[in-house]
């Protein structure tokens, strides 16, 4: 399968095998917490990390592999990690780089979930995060210190659509010997962008997004481009031998996959918040058609922005594809299939007759998510950006009456129908 690396293979081919006990085609179901041994001394092997293979599905499973190899291979990655949510996979990371004292550099702009996480729950652990004053790499680059164990971004910002410049954000943290972490679930799965392929050290995704597209389970994928220094000095714990595995060294043993083994065998053993089977084996059969789901809603969410932009009723929209996008021109740089799947915006009214217009849709769902074959939309200054002040909703680009749309697989005159009957109802 090595020659064989074209996107649209990988989606449907990369991790799996013919079943060796059955000659199954499709990638099985293994819903089973344990896995027996050969002998003790198989047993002693696989928990002190001396031989590949499956111990409990806490740790891993099967099934589970399978979706982690695709992944990794998507997003031209050394190794990948399965868990069960995006923000898992955010804790995972984080918790991994960071101890008490150390702090993350990020940006205003992000989904909410990863805001309150950074802002609340890991001061509590003792690890400060970092906003930066603004959105271009310098203002993160001030906040650096001896205690910055790494940058965090978005590949579309999932509030204001900001894109990064990531050949700066690259060069100033390699300098620096800190690792570059890129949430690209907007970037579905690398279809759209490769963080790896611009210096990331670390991709994350919550792949019940466009990676699953089905809205049927959660999870979160961490992948690992096997390009980082871990040695670098900034990351003792990393070199030091672990108790845990009889002494190991994890990046003597692992190389270009130490971050992941290191992860799962420490991280996710002791945090447990592994992924299902069943739920990785839901987000397999998305994989399959993720080029051709991604395509299709991305250009469904261009023609809906300009057809928005022309609605009188209309006071703004946020697209990157759009020329008035401050964002546009990294849109272009970056993105060559497209400018993701999501936009906002917002009416010419006040709040209640934004949830009237909401309310009277028909076709588009009302709820909180992003990256399905149905298309979505959301109200983020009462929802998914509800704990952030005012004042923080404005810096992140959302407003009182600003709504995000997440276009799905439909036919787009279908989409404009909804929208159209709606907002014909829009007192001006």
């Amino acid at each position: 399968m090595s020659v064989f690396n074209r996107f649209e293979t990988l989606q449907v081919h990369a991790g799996h095998t013919q079943d060796p006990a059955t000659g199954a085609c499709a990638t099985p179901l293994y819903q089973t917490a344990s896995f027996c041994f050969d002998n003790m001394d198989h047993a002693a092997r696989l928990f002190q990390l001396q031989q590949e293979g499956h111990i409990y599905s806490r740790l891993s499973n099967p099934t589970v592999a399978v979706l982690e190899e695709r992944v990794a291979a998507l997003e031209q990655c050394t190794a990948a990690l399965a868990v069960s949510s995006g923000q898992a996979a955010h804790f995972l990371v984080f918790e991994s780089l960071a101890q008490p004292g150390d702090n993350i550099i990020t940006f205003p702009a992000l989904y909410g979930g990863t805001y309150t996480l950074f802002r609340d729950r890991f001061r509590s652990l003792g690890i400060e995060v970092r906003f930066a004053d603004g959105q271009e790499p310098h203002h993160a680059k001030a906040l650096i210190d001896d205690r910055t164990k790494g940058v965090f971004t978005e590949t579309i910002a999932n509030s204001n659509y900001h894109v990064p410049h990531f050949d700066f954000l690259a060069e100033f943290c390699l300098k620096k010997r800190i690792p570059l972490i890129v949430d690209n679930t907007f970037g579905g799965g690398g279809y759209l962008f490769r963080p790896a392929e611009y210096g990331a050290a670390l991709v994350t995704h919550s792949a019940t997004k466009w990676l699953g597209g089905h809205g049927n389970s959660i999870a979160g994928i961490i992948a690992e481009a096997g390009t980082f220094p871990w040695d670098s000095g900034r990351f003792p714990h990393f070199e030091e031998p672990c108790a845990s595995y009889n002494n190991l060294n994890f990046l003597t043993a692992f190389k270009d996959r130490t971050f992941c083994a290191r992860a799962r065998a420490l991280a996710l053993r002791d945090f447990g918040c592994c992924l299902s089977p069943f739920n990785a084996w839901l987000i397999l059969q998305g994989t399959e058609t993720l080029s051709l789901r991604m395509q299709r809603a991305m250009d469904n969410a261009l023609e809906l922005a300009r057809w928005l932009q022309s609605q009188k009723q209309v006071e703004n929209v946020q697209y990157p594809g759009l020329k008035t996008h401050p964002s546009y021109e990294n849109a272009r740089k970056y993105f060559t299939k497209g400018s993701g799947s999501v936009l906002s915006f917002t009416l010419k009214g006040d709040r209640s007759q934004t949830a009237a217009f909401v309310e009277r849709l028909q076709l588009i769902t009302h709820l909180v998510n992003v990256g399905d074959n149905k298309t979505l939309i959301a109200h983020p200054a009462s929802t998914t950006h509800g704990q952030m002040t005012d004042t923080q909703l404005r810096t992140a680009g959302i407003n009182p009456g600003t709504l995000r749309l997440s276009a799905g697989i439909e036919h787009i005159d279908d989409i404009k129908s909804d929208l159209e009957r709606s907002l014909k109802k829009i007192p001006l």
